[in-house]
């Protein structure tokens, strides 16, 4: 008998393993966002990219992101569909005080639930109006302390609309499935999500470990790429998979390992990484997930060395780039936007002879605009563009898309020519990043030189 119940314990711990396991590899999400404003292109969907960034670093593999207008068939069918897909959906938008904000009472249907006030909510409302706005309190700012009574209620401590936690059996086998409501502002949703939702998901479900290694390629095609790493994608084990990431004459190589052994995987994809990088050595730009300007501003910053620029077909787009991260004051100077010949002129001291004979897009004039540039701004490099970005001013010569880029130190300049040739964004966005590749390769030269 004894035997007999050590067996039923053995098989009990056996089923438990596999069971905790399947829940662990399958679980997945689903992300829907809410507004008509998403679908007719007004407001960018920058929610959901946030949301899938933000579950992938916890183990939770997102399966699939919808869009939906304000119409309540729609959302209704997105519920149903998405459940069908995932065991845990959250959503966005919807949640607001106006008339188009119908996503509280349908979830109140959906869950065959009666809205009530949710005080703690309303406390917080009226503190928020009376305390920190200075207004009085309407019916619709009432309402959004109303919430249906089978949800449990996530605090919004950015804003008045409250997010919702629901869950819900969908078949016979008592699969039970979790939906999260948050509110469309971004900062607000942030919020629930760190502080709530994700800290609960972790602690109802088990998830795999994901590791990502990325590193980043320049000067070659995702194709030739592909081709050169063929054997070695194939060779990958079933747990790391190589994803290519292609953007504007830049190619990012993503490997994601999953496992239910952190240490095991994390070996396993560095050993992996290691070889990646071997094979592309030649043009790799750096072996971590990292913009190409962030590259040059660390290569500056550690340096000790300062960058100017000085643009005229980017319109200032370059120093943009060079000033979206924190600290850039410590490496970057400034920029001239020399857009006329007289600004070219009077601020770079470009000769107005080669201008008027020449044209602004030449070689000439992007060196002159890089000495010149050195000069204002007394840095230790600088970066000049000059070129035709469309979709008119070509000629036969000149066609849209021609770009001149020079870079230059106190001792020498180092030009480049391009042929771009596509619509006027895409023309923009490649020079600059040609322009700054131009520079981390100008600044390895010039250090191998010393």
């Amino acid at each position: 008998m004894l035997l007999f119940f050590l067996y039923i314990i053995l098989q009990l711990s056996i089923f438990n393993n596999i069971y905790n396991h399947f829940k662990m590899t399958y679980t997945q999400a689903s992300i829907i966002t809410i507004g008509d404003e998403l679908l007719i292109g007004q407001v960018i969907d920058t929610n959901s990219a946030w949301m899938a960034q933000a579950l992938n670093k916890v183990g939770i593999r997102v399966a699939r992101r919808v869009a939906v207008g304000d119409v309540w068939q729609e959302i209704w069918n997105a519920l149903d569909e998405e459940s069908n897909h995932a065991d845990i959906i959250l959503i966005t938008g919807g949640l607001g005080p106006t008339a188009d904000d119908i996503t509280k009472p349908l979830l109140c249907k959906y869950f065959n639930g009666t809205m009530i006030v949710h005080q703690p909510t309303l406390e917080h409302v009226t503190h928020i109006f009376e305390n920190i706005l200075k207004r009085p309190m309407i019916e619709s700012n009432i309402k959004q302390a109303e919430v249906p009574n089978c949800c449990t209620v996530l605090p919004n401590n950015n804003g008045t609309a409250p997010g919702m936690w629901f869950s819900k059996k969908m078949n016979a086998l008592g699969n039970e499935k979790i939906f999260v409501s948050m509110p469309g502002v971004p900062f607000e949703m942030k919020g629930i999500m760190l502080e709530t939702v994700i800290p609960k998901l972790l602690q109802q479900f088990s998830f795999p470990y994901i590791v990502h290694q990325t590193l980043l390629t320049a000067g070659i095609g995702e194709s030739f790429l592909a081709a050169q790493l063929i054997d070695f994608e194939a060779a990958l084990p079933a747990t790391i998979k190589l994803a290519y990431l292609p953007n504007y004459g830049l190619v990012r190589l993503r490997l994601t390992g999953t496992s239910t052994n952190k240490d095991a995987i994390e070996k396993e994809v560095q050993q992996q990484f290691e070889q990646l990088q071997y094979l592309v050595h030649e043009h790799m730009v750096v072996a971590k997930d990292a913009t190409m300007q962030q590259v040059v501003a660390e290569m500056l910053t550690h340096k000790q060395q300062t960058l100017c620029t000085a643009e005229s077909c980017t319109g200032g787009y370059i120093a943009h780039l060079l000033t979206k991260d924190a600290g850039a004051s410590k490496y970057y100077n400034g920029s001239v936007v020399s857009y006329s010949y007289q600004a070219k002129e009077d601020v770079l001291q470009v000769d107005k002879n080669i201008l008027n004979s020449k044209g602004a897009v030449c070689e000439d004039v992007v060196i002159q605009m890089a000495k010149g540039a050195l000069m204002h701004f007394k840095t230790h490099y600088s970066i000049a563009v000059s070129g035709i970005m469309g979709p008119s001013g070509g000629t036969q010569d000149k066609p849209v898309g021609t770009v001149w880029v020079a870079v230059a130190n106190a001792e020498k300049v180092k030009t480049q020519k391009f042929n771009f040739r596509f619509e006027r964004t895409r023309n923009i966005d490649l020079t600059a990043v040609n322009a700054l590749n131009m520079l981390r390769l100008f600044m390895l030269e010039t250090d191998i030189v010393k």
